[in-house]
C-alpha cells in the first residue's frame, strides 16, 4: 500500500468568498526532523458553507445531510429539516418542522419528495415544493430510511429500519387508503444504514451487510460485518452506490467494493467469496483494503474514493478496538480526506480544519456528495457544470469540497513558482482567457525578480499581445530597471501600435551605452518613422558627438534621425564622415550639392569613380580649385596625389580649359602614374610651360617626351640627336623630321646618321618615300662599312620597282575605263527617246494601280528593267503645263533625262529662271571661256533639282 505525505489543511472559502486559516497548536515541531518530500498537487479545494447555515448552526447542530440536483437537505438536532441552496441560503418558507428529536436520516427522490427519520420514532414523507406530509410513527427510534427511486410512480413505497431491528418496506395502498408493510428482515440487531439503487435495497445491521432484490423480492448476498471493530454505535457503517450494479462499503477501518453480478458473467477471474442464495444475481467482491484510520464517510470519485478519515488519538494506534468509546473529549485531531484507489493507493490527503474539530468523534462526522454520473472524469479533469460536490458535515460547520478545476490548477502552479507550467496551461485554453493577462503578469514580474530580463521580454509578446496599456506598462517598467534594450526587439510595431513616448522613451535609452548603438540603428532602421518624433533622440544623442561615447553605429543612428527630421544637410555630412556607400545616391535623391564643398576627400576615399563623377557634372558648383585645394591640403590617410591624378585627368578629358590652370601639375602627376597619358595631354594642351615640363621629364628620364618638348620649344636639332642618341629610333628620327618640313633638319638627320655606320643602313631603309635614296649613298664617304648594305640596296631597287609597277597598272586601269564610260555615254545618247500617248497613259496608271500591291515583291533584275524603261520613255504631257504633247503646230523638245516640253513653254521656262539668276551670274563665263548658260537649252525640272 503506497501513501503520500500528509498535507497540511487547506485554505477554506468561507462564505462570503473570503478566505479562512485556523492554527494548528496540536501539530508543533512536526516534521521537523523528516525531509520534506515534493509536494503533489491536491484533486479537491474546499469552501465552508455559508449563507443561513452558520445562523442555523449557531442555535442548532447539524445531524444529516442529503444533497439532490436542486438542493441541499440539513437535518439537524431538533429535528428540523432544512432546505437550502447550494451557496447555503435556506429557501424561504421551506422549512419543514418534521420531527422533535435528532434527525437520523434523510432520502429523496428525483422528483419532489423527501424522507426523513428521527430518534423520535417517526418517519416523515414530505413534499418539496407544497406543504403535504406523512408521518409514520413506530415508537422506537429510526435510524435509516430509503425512498424507491421511483417513488411517486411505483406505489410510494419506501424503506425505514432502527432499533426495533426491522426492515420494513411501505406500500401505498391502491385502494382505501393507507399502507401495507412488510417486514423483509429482522432479528439481526439494529439497522444502521440503509440505501436503495435502482431495484437493489442494501443496509447494514450489527451482523452486516444484505443486498436484496426488490424487483424479485429475494436476497442477493450478505457480507458479515468486519471482524475487531467497534459496535455500531461507536462507529456507524457506510454505503454508498457508485452505480447501478457497484455497491461501496465503508466500516470501521475496513472498505470493501462489490459488484452486483448475474450468473452469466462469471466470476471475472476472483473466487467468490459470499454464495448466493438461489438467484440470478450474487455479489463479488472486487476491491477490499484496510485503512489506519477510522471511516466516517465514503464516496466515489470517478474510478477512485473519497474517504472522509477520522485520525485516532495515539494511545489507541497500536491497541484493538474496544466495545466502548474511550476518546478523551477535547484531544481530537482534525478529520482528513483522503483520495483513494480501489486498492487504497493514496492520491492526495488533506486535513480539513472544521470548527470544533477537537470535541468530535468518529460518528459525527457525514459524508454526503450530489447525484452524478460517474463517468465525467477525464485525464483527471470533470467537464464544467459535471464536478462532484463533497459536503463534509460537523455538528457545527459543513465544508463543500469539489474537484479542483484548471483554474484552481494553474493557481497551485503559481503558488508554487511554476509560471512557466501555469502559463502553458492557460496558452492550451485550460481557462478562461482572462487568465491569460494574470498569469502572464505574474511570470513576468517572477522572471523580473530573479533577474532573467532576456526571458521576460522573449514573454512579452505572448503574454501582452494586442494590449497597448499593458505592453506601455512594461516599456517603462524596462526603462526603470535600465533592461530596456532586451525588449526593445519585441516591441511591436503595429497591433498593437503604442503611444510615440513609448518608442522615444525606447529609442533614448538605447544611446546611454555604447553596447546598444547597434541596436539602436538596428531600431531606427525597421521602425516606421511615422511611430515617433526623432526630435527627443536627436537631442539624447548631439551632445555625445564631441565625446568619447561616441561609436560609428550612434553616428549612422543620427544620420538616420536627421534624414527623418528632414535635416539631410547634417545626414549627410554624418554619412560622408562615414564613409557610406549610399551617400551619392543621398545626394543625388536629395539635391544636395552646393553641401558637399567640404566633403570632398571623404567622397573621394569613398569612392574616386563616383565623386570624381559628381564633381565634374556639377563643377560650376564645386570649382577645380576647390576640390585641388582639398586634396591636397588634406590630413586624412589617403593618397591624395593619386586621387587628384585621377580628378584631374577626368576633368581634362571632359574639358581641357577647365583646369588649364593645373596642367603643370598634372604634367608631374602624369609623370608618376600614367606615364602613357602625357604625349597625348602635350599635344591637346597649351597650358603648360615647357621649361617645367621639360624639367620633369628629364628628371623621370622620359625621353620621347622630352623630344617633343625640345621640338614645342623649336629646339628641333637637339630633339633630333636625343631621338637618335637615346631612343636609336632612326624611324621616329624620320618621323620627327618629317613632321618639322624643315630640309635643314633631313641635312642634320643624315650628318648625325653618318657618324654611325649602322644608323645610315636603317636610314636608308626608313627614307623611301621622303628622300631620294640615291643622295643618301652619295653623301657616304667612301671606305665607311654599312653592315647590311648590299640588302638593303636591294630592297630599295625592289620597292621602287614594286612601285614603278603599281603606278603603271593603274595608269592603264584608269585610261581603260575612261575609254569604256565615253562609249556608254556615246550609246546612251544615240539612243532615242519614246514618246507615249494619252491612252497609253491612261492604260499605264490602271497597271500601275493594279500592280501597286505587288511592287515589293519585284526582284532586283525587274527593278533594273524597269529604270532603264523608263529612261528611255517619256510621258504624254509637258512636264510645265501638263497638257498633251500632241497638239498640232507646237514643237516638242524632250531631253535625255525623258522629260518632256512644249518648246513655247520650255522657253518661258527659262527666261523665268534667267530673270531670277541675272543680278548674280549675268557677267559669269564657263570654264571653257564660252558665254554664260542663257544661251543653252536645258531641263526646267533637272536644273531646278540640281539647284
Amino acid at each position: 500500500m503506497s501513501s503520500t505525505a500528509r498535507r497540511g489543511h487547506p485554505a477554506l472559502v468561507n462564505g462570503d468568498g473570503g478566505y479562512e486559516r485556523e492554527e494548528d497548536e496540536d501539530e508543533e515541531g512536526y516534521g521537523e526532523e523528516a525531509e520534506p518530500e515534493p509536494e503533489e498537487e491536491p484533486r479537491l479545494k474546499y469552501q465552508r458553507l455559508g449563507g443561513s447555515v452558520p445562523a442555523i448552526l449557531s442555535t442548532d447542530a447539524a445531524a444529516a445531510i442529503a444533497v439532490t440536483d436542486r438542493a441541499v437537505l440539513l437535518g439537524t438536532h431538533d429535528g428540523t429539516l432544512h432546505i437550502l441552496d447550494f451557496q447555503g441560503n435556506e429557501v424561504p418558507s421551506k422549512q419543514i418542522a418534521a420531527h422533535t428529536a435528532t434527525i437520523n436520516d434523510i432520502s429523496f427522490e428525483d422528483r419532489e419528495y423527501i424522507g426523513s427519520c428521527s430518534d423520535d420514532g417517526t418517519v416523515v414523507i414530505s413534499n418539496l415544493f407544497t406543504d403535504d406530509k406523512l408521518k409514520f410513527e413506530y415508537h422506537r427510534p429510526m435510524k435509516a430510511i430509503a425512498l424507491d427511486p421511483d417513488y411517486s410512480r411505483n406505489y410510494k413505497r419506501f424503506a425505514t429500519g432502527g432499533l426495533a431491528g426491522q426492515v420494513l418496506v411501505l406500500t401505498k395502498k391502491t385502494w382505501g387508503g393507507g399502507y401495507n408493510k412488510k417486514v423483509l428482515r429482522e432479528g439481526e440487531g439494529p439497522i444502521h444504514s440503509m440505501k436503495w439503487r435502482a431495484d437493489l435495497l442494501a443496509w447494514a445491521n450489527d451482523a452486516g451487510v444484505k443486498v436484496h432484490d426488490m424487483k424479485t423480492d429475494r436476497g442477493i448476498a450478505f457480507i458479515e460485518r468486519p471482524k475487531g471493530i467497534p459496535r455500531p454505535e461507536v462507529l456507524l457503517p457506510h454505503l454508498v452506490w457508485q452505480d447501478d450494479t457497484v455497491l461501496v462499503i465503508g466500516w470501521g477501518t475496513s472498505v470493501k467494493i462489490a459488484a452486483i453480478r448475474t450468473e452469466s458473467q462469471g466470476l471475472n477471474g476472483m473466487q467468490r467469496s459470499i454464495s448466493a442464495a438461489s438467484s440470478d444475481k450474487y455479489v463479488d467482491i472486487v476491491g477490499s483494503f484496510q485503512t489506519g484510520y477510522h471511516i466516517s464517510g465514503i464516496a466515489p470519485f470517478g474510478d477512485l474514493l473519497v474517504m472522509l478519515a477520522y485520525i485516532p488519538e495515539e494511545d489507541d494506534k497500536d491497541k484493538k478496538f474496544s466495545t466502548s468509546a474511550p476518546l478523551r473529549q477535547g484531544t481530537a485531531q482534525r478529520p482528513e480526506i483522503h483520495l483513494v484507489s480501489w486498492k487504497n493507493d493514496v492520491i492526495t490527503t488533506d486535513a480539513l480544519p472544521i470548527h470544533g474539530y477537537e470535541h468530535y468523534k468518529a460518528k459525527d462526522y457525514t459524508l454526503a456528495h450530489a447525484p452524478f454520473s460517474g463517468s465525467s472524469n477525464a485525464g483527471g479533469q470533470w467537464a464544467a457544470g459535471d464536478e462532484p460536490l463533497y459536503y463534509i458535515v460537523s455538528p457545527k460547520d459543513i465544508v463543500v469540497a469539489k474537484p479542483r478545476d484548471t483554474e484552481d490548477h494553474i493557481a497551485w502552479l503559481l503558488q508554487h513558482g511554476w509560471h512557466e507550467k501555469a502559463l502553458a496551461a492557460v496558452e492550451e485554453g485550460q481557462g478562461r482567457t482572462e487568465l491569460l493577462n494574470e498569469v502572464g503578469s505574474r511570470y513576468l514580474d517572477h522572471l523580473i525578480i530573479e533577474r532573467k530580463y532576456a526571458e521576460a521580454a522573449q514573454l512579452c509578446p505572448k503574454i501582452l499581445r494586442g494590449s497597448p496599456s499593458a505592453w506601455e506598462r512594461w516599456v517603462f517598467h524596462f526603462a526603470h530597471l535600465r533592461q530596456l534594450s532586451v525588449l526593445i526587439p519585441y516591441i511591436p510595431i503595429d497591433n498593437p501600435q503604442l503611444s510615440d513616448t513609448a518608442y522615444e522613451v525606447a529609442l533614448v535609452a538605447l544611446t546611454t551605452n555604447a553596447t546598444f548603438h547597434e541596436l539602436l540603428l538596428t531600431t531606427i532602421k525597421s521602425w516606421p518613422p511615422a511611430l515617433y518624433s526623432a526630435s527627443p533622440v536627436i537631442s539624447a544623442i548631439e551632445p555625445q558627438l564631441s565625446s568619447s561615447s561616441m561609436t560609428d553605429p550612434l553616428k549612422e543612428a543620427l544620420a538616420e534621425l536627421y534624414v527623418i527630421n528632414s535635416q539631410y544637410e547634417k545626414g549627410l555630412s554624418l554619412y560622408a564622415e562615414l564613409l557610406k556607400p549610399e551617400v551619392f545616391e543621398f545626394i543625388e535623391k536629395h539635391n544636395l550639392h552646393d553641401a558637399i564643398h567640404d566633403k570632398v576627400v571623404n567622397l573621394m576615399i569613398l569612392d574616386s569613380k563616383r565623386a570624381i563623377h559628381l564633381l565634374i557634372l556639377h563643377r560650376d558648383i564645386i570649382p577645380p580649385f576647390e576640390v585641388v585645394e582639398q586634396l591636397l591640403h588634406t590630413s586624412k590617410n589617403c593618397d591624395k596625389k593619386y586621387l587628384l591624378h585621377q580628378y584631374l585627368h577626368a576633368l581634362f578629358e571632359t574639358d581641357i580649359h577647365a583646369g588649364k590652370d593645373y596642367h603643370d601639375m598634372q604634367l608631374e602627376l602624369y609623370a608618376d602614374y600614367e606615364p602613357r597619358m602625357l604625349i597625348p595631354f602635350l599635344r591637346t594642351s597649351q597650358h603648360y610651360r615647357l621649361d617645367k615640363a621639360y624639367e620633369i621629364f628629364a628628371k623621370r628620364e622620359l625621353v620621347r617626351e622630352q623630344v617633343f618638348v625640345l621640338g614645342r620649344m623649336g629646339n628641333a636639332k637637339e630633339a633630333l640627336s636625343t631621338i637618335i642618341n637615346k631612343l636609336e629610333d632612326i624611324q621616329e628620327a624620320v618621323e620627327f623630321v618629317t613632321e618639322q618640313h624643315d630640309d635643314e633638319l633631313w641635312e642634320e638627320l643624315i650628318k648625325q646618321c653618318l657618324q654611325k655606320p649602322e644608323m645610315v643602313g636603317m636610314l636608308l631603309e626608313h627614307t623611301v618615300g621622303n628622300l631620294d635614296p640615291l643622295y643618301i649613298v652619295n653623301l657616304v664617304p667612301d671606305g665607311l662599312e654599312i653592315p647590311k648594305l648590299r640588302d638593303r640596296l636591294v630592297k630599295i631597287v625592289t620597292d621602287y620597282r614594286t612601285e614603278t609597277s603599281l603606278r603603271n597598272g593603274c595608269n592603264d586601269i584608269l585610261k581603260t575605263d575612261c575609254v569604256n564610260l565615253l562609249v556608254k555615254y556615246y550609246q546612251e545618247a544615240r539612243r532615242g527617246v519614246c514618246m507615249a500617248t494619252m491612252d497609253e497613259e491612261a492604260q499605264g496608271t490602271t497597271r500601275a494601280d493594279e500592280g501597286s500591291s505587288r511592287i515589293g515583291e519585284r526582284s532586283a533584275t525587274s527593278l533594273r528593267s524597269l529604270e532603264i524603261k523608263s529612261r528611255t520613255r517619256c510621258g504624254a504631257r509637258c512636264c510645265l503645263c501638263f497638257d498633251p504633247l500632241s497638239i498640232q503646230d507646237i514643237s516638242i523638245i524632250v531631253f535625255y533625262c525623258c522629260h518632256a516640253y512644249h518648246q513655247s513653254c520650255l522657253e518661258g521656262g527659262l527666261d523665268s529662271m534667267q530673270s531670277n539668276t541675272r543680278g548674280s551670274d549675268e557677267d559669269s563665263e564657263d570654264d571653257d571661256g564660252s558665254p554664260s548658260a542663257e544661251s543653252r537649252m536645258r531641263c526646267v525640272l533637272c536644273t531646278t533639282a540640281a539647284a
